[in-house]
């Protein structure tokens, strides 16, 4: 039988519950919390950097998704929460009963109330809070609180609401650059040398 890759990372270790499944592929990286009844399948990777992963009981992690707690946000899922294969989540509270459907993102900061539906490859931005009972339809974009929802091509409008949320700021503490400047070697600087502690990680 192959093991589940559990992983320390930066002094902290995964804990699952004795009544969990976690598939053989699936990785667990540093704080990870994953409750009772729930199910982590293949290729998932749940990952603290810095911030903890929690699960909540009988929630379901589907193949390849990635689960990313941040040193600002914690990643945590409420109770019964279904997150679709490929889906990404990162330093974002989804709370009980959500459906994530395949592809879904939801970024930093983000919270999705109960019972509410991300559809195939719909998108929660930045510090967007998604009332309970919401739904984002496919490929569809949220954005903001108060929450609105854009269709994929009405980017001038999306890009209107997104500027001011302040993505490099929020996420990588970096101002926006001027026109004709890339942030991207700043970024990789900073978040390179973030995810370097990775080099001291030991497997479980």
């Amino acid at each position: 039988m192959i093991a589940t890759m559990l992983i320390a990372h930066e002094g902290r270790s995964p804990t699952v519950h004795p009544t969990a499944y976690v598939a053989p592929t699936a990785t667990l990286c540093g704080d990870v919390r994953v409750g009772a009844g729930c199910r982590v399948l293949f290729g998932a990777v749940l990952t603290a950097e810095g911030g903890p992963v929690e699960l909540g009981e009988g929630s379901i992690v589907m193949e390849n998704a990635v689960l990313r707690g941040t040193r600002r946000d914690a990643l945590i899922l409420g109770r019964q929460v279904l997150v679709g294969p490929t889906s990404y989540l990162t330093g974002c509270r989804v709370e009980d009963e959500v459906f994530l459907a395949s592809g879904s993102r939801v970024f930093n900061g983000a919270r999705i109330g109960t019972r509410s539906e991300v559809r195939i490859n719909g998108i929660v931005h930045l510090r967007t809070v998604l009332p309970a009972d919401s739904m984002v339809p496919i490929a569809w974009v949220a954005l903001g609180d108060p929450v609105r929802i854009f269709p994929p091509e009405d980017h001038a409008e999306i890009w209107a609401v997104q500027k001011n949320l302040d993505f490099p700021g929020y996420v990588f503490g970096l101002d926006r650059p001027a026109d004709g400047e890339s942030l991207m070697p700043a970024i990789a600087e900073r978040f390179g040398r973030s995810l370097g502690l990775h080099s001291n990680d030991q497997q479980i």
